[in-house]
């Protein structure tokens, strides 16, 4: 690519800085938190409002309620394919669409965009609506300097992969309806080469006793006390899981040490009021497992220490559900595409190439559905770093790294670029 060429480019798209900000502010202030995932609908609406000026033909696939609906989650689940007519080859750009719930803590609205010192504050600034601001600056860019495309970018804005029981993106896969490349920008602003990472479980677990007045408990069962030998059991399964390592190489700052399959107890509720015996008792159990594990024997094991302990208890009953899931990623590395990404990672945020590392993680993604009906390639970017506060108060991203992705997906997208550093993958 010429330099005044590369000068054209980055200069369309950084005089779109101001209405980046703006348009990123729009898509926080829609309330798509998961659970319950109650506001897809009004984001696709809102979505469509702005792809169909850029050309784009806007599908609306909405997965179908048996397959996703739970205790936590409510409202139809809309995703979002939007295509234009290039002569390209497809190329699939994936975001989701929803985020944590807000959460205590913060001390910006959550969602309201504010732009402070370069930073920019609220719920999905960097996982992962402003990657989508990011992408739209990009196209735009490549469409006023009138420069042609490499890919015909196919974007993808799918729902629940917060831990969703069936996210969006597994629904459009199995349809058949993602058949080539994807690029995943649920990642980091960092020199990485994703070499794939643990799969995750959300189980819920309840527990019946039987609700009693506590004056006169005899005819009561306390669910809360009644399985607390199970929890004792589950900690001994947890250590026991902790052993496990992943052959997947851990991120860079670890002193490689290994990832480590897990098992946590997130969340546990019970009872009604004060003066009664708790007659249910339900908790959450997370569970991180390695991509050579089998998904049913991880809810088996579970399920046996269960089975195992609750006769010798007086409970009267309890279930298992499984709330999400994530799938693992195998290692999604190749050879076509990832060298250009790299490249074009390199160009935008001024990396240099043999920076650039392989490694796994015990964060979970969606792509390990998508691998699974048969794409392999699949590459990784985004705007998460470790001090930017993701699922947690004050989550933000910056200008520089917003910026940054958006020349990044514009040199991989722009036809004339081209890679110019041969980096192993």
């Amino acid at each position: 690519m010429q330099v005044d060429q590369v000068k054209r480019l980055e200069g369309a798209l950084k005089d779109q800085t101001s209405a980046m900000v703006e348009e990123l502010a729009g898509l926080i202030a829609i309330d798509t938190s998961f659970p319950p995932g109650a506001g897809y609908r009004c984001f696709a609406a809102h979505i469509t409002e702005i792809l169909t000026p850029l050309g784009f033909e806007v599908e609306c696939v909405e997965v179908p309620e048996e397959l996703w609906k739970s205790q936590s989650s409510h409202g139809p689940r809309t995703n979002i394919i939007a295509k234009r007519n290039h002569l390209a080859p497809t190329h699939y750009i994936y975001f989701h669409v929803d985020t944590v719930p807000a959460g205590d803590g913060w001390t910006y609205p959550p969602f309201k965009l504010t732009h402070k010192a370069g930073n920019l504050y609220g719920r999905g600034t960097a996982d992962m609506k402003g990657t989508i601001t990011a992408t739209l600056g990009a196209i735009r860019a490549l469409d006023r300097t009138k420069s042609g495309f490499e890919f015909n970018p196919v974007l993808l804005f799918c729902t629940d992969e917060e831990g969703g029981l069936y996210p969006g993106i597994r629904y459009l896969a199995e349809c058949g309806k993602i058949d080539g490349p994807v690029l995943c920008l649920n990642g980091q602003s960092q020199p990485r080469i994703w070499a794939g990472c643990l799969g995750s479980m959300d189980l819920r677990i309840r527990f019946q006793g039987r609700a009693a007045h506590s004056g006169d408990p005899k005819n009561g069962i306390n669910a809360i006390e009644e399985t607390l030998p199970i929890l004792e059991h589950l900690l001994v399964l947890q250590k026991k899981i902790a052993t496990r390592v992943s052959t997947l190489p851990p991120p860079p700052g670890q002193n490689s040490d290994p990832l480590h399959a897990r098992l946590t107890v997130t969340m546990a509720r019970g009872g009604e009021k004060g003066s009664s015996l708790p007659g249910f008792f339900e908790i959450n159990l997370n569970r991180r497992y390695l991509p050579d594990e089998d998904a049913d024997e991880v809810v088996n094991e579970i399920r046996n220490v269960i089975e195992e302990v609750i006769s010798k208890t007086n409970l009267v009953g309890w279930s298992l559900d499984i709330e999400g899931h994530l799938a693992p990623v195998s290692d999604p590395r190749g050879t076509e595409y990832w060298p250009r990404w790299v490249a074009a990672l390199s160009h935008g945020f001024n990396w240099p190439a043999d920076q650039f590392r392989a490694w796994g993680s015990s964060t979970s993604s969606d792509m390990g559905w998508v691998q699974q009906t048969g794409v392999k390639e699949i590459l990784l970017g985004g705007l998460s770093r470790p001090d930017r506060n993701i699922h947690a108060a004050n989550e933000h991203t910056t200008i520089e790294d917003l910026m940054g992705l958006a020349r990044s997906i514009l040199f991989y997208l722009a036809k004339d670029f081209t890679k110019t550093e041969e980096v192993k993958i």
